[in-house]
């Protein structure tokens, strides 16, 4: 007989690591147009733990006023096909498949259903499960800012803050394959790695300030908002960017008065609330980016299903390099 419960990370209500509870839960039935996946690989990030505390709190009204609305938390996956819906034609048991559920969330657990329609792919042959869990969460993410928000061409130059986290370590390679300079900022002992990803030029944050330079950029890419555009304007060019993917009041309204009144301007836009086909889109020229070598998944840490909590109190700490994966399958 199959088992009608699986083992999941649930949240109890927003709030710290504690509220995120291993239960047996029941496992999802796939609708006709799902494919339930078996999880090998998940993904842990930053973006999950603001989503946790349920900050900023705006964004409860999108993920739940008083709870999460979708306890499970999680958004990247990595697995095996279990079973597809009876309109399901794209996929089959047994197929390698990898992805993001975006607002649906719920891959930290042993199984996820999937829309057929949604982000999701085969794996590349020599992708990991590991490499494939968080693939979506900071590639996507980057390669929405540099290439289609900012449209970074060739020669251009930008600086990327937070270069040694998930977004970052994948926007130094994605600016690279773009033809861009990059400078990339980091702490002491992650200048190494992101010379390695191909930066052009590194600042060690606990030694400079790249905000007092001479140096003129046309994007600074801040994928862990902690800089802002007023101390960043000085060191952009006329008509530079300031992109960052970590929304908060200021930025809104720094973005709102830019658009009004030009030149210099400060860019958000929310990655997953894209459609499934641009992001499906995203997907297909990072795997193809991938396949000709010039992307790699940085994995700093696994831990398993049941020690979530311990991988969003790790994030949580600010010193994670690339990429946290959660293992809930062999």
């Amino acid at each position: 007989m199959t088992a009608l419960k699986m083992k999941a990370v649930v949240m109890t209500g927003y709030g710290s690591p504690d509220v995120l509870t291993f239960q047996e839960v029941d496992k999802p039935a796939p609708q006709p147009h799902e494919v339930l996946i078996r999880v090998h690989a998940s993904s842990a990030t930053t973006a999950d733990g603001m989503m946790r505390t349920g900050t900023p709190y705006f964004g409860r009204l999108m993920l739940g006023l008083t709870k999460p609305k979708h306890p499970i938390p999680g958004t990247g996956f990595a697995g095996q096909v279990e079973a597809v819906g009876a309109e399901v034609t794209k996929f089959q048991p047994g197929d390698r498949v990898f992805g993001e559920t975006t607002l649906g969330f719920s891959t930290n657990a042993e199984y996820v259903a999937v829309p057929e329609s949604g982000v999701i792919s085969l794996m590349p042959d020599q992708l990991s499960y590991a490499e494939a869990a968080p693939f979506c969460d900071g590639a996507i993410t980057s390669w929405n800012y540099l290439r289609h928000l900012a449209k970074l061409q060739p020669g251009q130059h930008v600086l990327v803050n937070g270069a040694s986290g998930s977004l970052g370590t994948a926007a130094v390679q994605l600016a690279k394959f773009l033809g861009a300079k990059v400078t990339a900022v980091c702490s002491t002992r992650n200048l190494g790695l992101v010379r390695a990803l191909g930066a052009d030029e590194v600042i060690d944050y606990t030694r400079k300030d790249f905000t007092k330079g001479t140096e003129t950029y046309d994007f600074i890419y801040d994928t862990v908002g902690k800089s802002s555009f007023n101390a960043c304007k000085p060191v952009l060019k006329d008509n530079g960017q300031y992109l960052c993917p970590v929304l908060g009041l200021p930025l809104l309204l720094q973005m709102l008065a830019t658009n009004i009144t030009g030149g210099r301007k400060a860019v958000f836009a929310a990655t997953g609330l894209r459609s499934d086909e641009e992001l499906r889109g995203m997907l297909k020229e990072l795997i193809e980016i991938y396949e000709a070598g010039k992307l790699k998944m940085v994995i700093d840490r696994q831990y398993p299903l049941e020690k979530v909590a311990e991988a969003h109190t790790y994030i949580a700490a600010g010193r994670k390099k690339g990429n946290v994966v959660i293992t809930s399958a062999e």
